[in-house]
């Protein structure tokens, strides 16, 4: 029996003998409160290894195993991240919350130069084949869209497919929905940013990853948030971490984006792995009091110490 106050979280494409499997996931990653604390570990494609390797990043950070580490030591809602570092620690693993990231590309190529298109790697089948064959606990997928280039429309057909698939096997779809492109100005825009939570909404998807709206001035204001979270509907909004801060900072912000702003959650990596694996755990930690937990940006900090 689905609690009612649930109810608004089930698609209507899950099939009924599914519907269980899905709450159940849903329920388990977002502990209940229908907001999710997704611990981003995709970079390693995305910005190949200057997220991994540089002064004032953790040497621990370099070996791809940290991130199952802290994924495996820290209270998160799920770990995103490509297939194949899934098949490669995932025996070691078992117990991670693990979303399969299902496209992923480098940052090599500028935007201005070339609209981006990144292409999904696998089928939504083939990772409900190693699901089952494995035995890990994938409770979802992933993929992003980049709005505004001459690729938009082969990713849109992807991301609409895949969020149905993976309905349909009673997984979770997280879109990241970011504005890119030529003729994408400011990918900050909140107008901007609300168009594509609506298009996350229109696609089906449980939850949408964007950019941090700001204002003119280059500053993060919670009301911002407004106009793009009643865009999503019933899509929660993900803002992404973004380049490591303070902790003070980061987790204050975050705060702001969930009560002030109504987001239903965070995407976040940088600021999370790229410390080492002991101050990691403990930012995961206070990351997810505050997502999942309902804790003062003072009770966060405290997980700190």
């Amino acid at each position: 029996m689905i609690k009612e106050d649930l109810k608004d979280f089930l698609p209507a494409d899950v099939p009924s003998e599914k519907e269980a499997l899905f709450m159940d996931n849903f329920i388990k990653i977002t502990n209940g409160t229908g907001r999710l604390m997704l611990f981003a570990g995709d970079q390693k494609v995305e910005h190949l290894n200057n997220d991994f390797y540089a002064d004032g990043i953790s040497q621990e950070d370099a070996d791809p195993e940290h991130l199952f580490r802290i994924a495996s030591m820290a209270k998160i809602g799920v770990f995103a991240t490509q297939f194949g570092l899934i098949s490669r620690y995932g025996r070691s693993y078992k117990d991670i919350p693990y979303l399969v990231k299902l496209n992923s590309k480098t940052n090599l190529v500028p935007y201005d130069a070339k609209d981006p298109y990144s292409q999904q790697w696998l089928e939504v089948s083939d990772i409900v084949d190693f699901k089952n064959r494995s035995g890990l606990n994938i409770t979802g997928v992933g993929y992003t869209v980049y709005l505004g280039g001459e690729h938009e429309h082969s990713m849109l057909r992807e991301a609409s497919k895949i969020v149905h698939q993976a309905h349909l096997e009673g997984m979770l779809a997280v879109i990241w929905l970011y504005p890119k492109g030529k003729f994408v100005k400011n990918e900050h825009d909140p107008h901007l940013i609300a168009g594509a939570t609506g298009v996350a909404c229109a696609l089906g998807a449980d939850f949408a990853k964007v950019k941090v709206p700001y204002d003119k001035d280059g500053d993060f204001v919670p009301q911002l948030l407004h106009e793009a979270v009643k865009s999503a509907g019933r899509t929660g909004v993900l803002c992404e971490g973004g380049s490591r801060v303070e902790e003070d900072k980061f987790l204050e912000e975050l705060y702001e984006q969930i009560h002030s702003g109504g987001s239903r959650g965070n995407g976040t990596g940088r600021n999370i792995h790229q410390r080492s694996l002991e101050d990691a755990v403990k930012m995961a930690n206070a990351i997810y009091a505050i997502t999942c937990e309902d804790a003062t940006v003072k009770e966060a900090l405290e997980k700190l110490k």
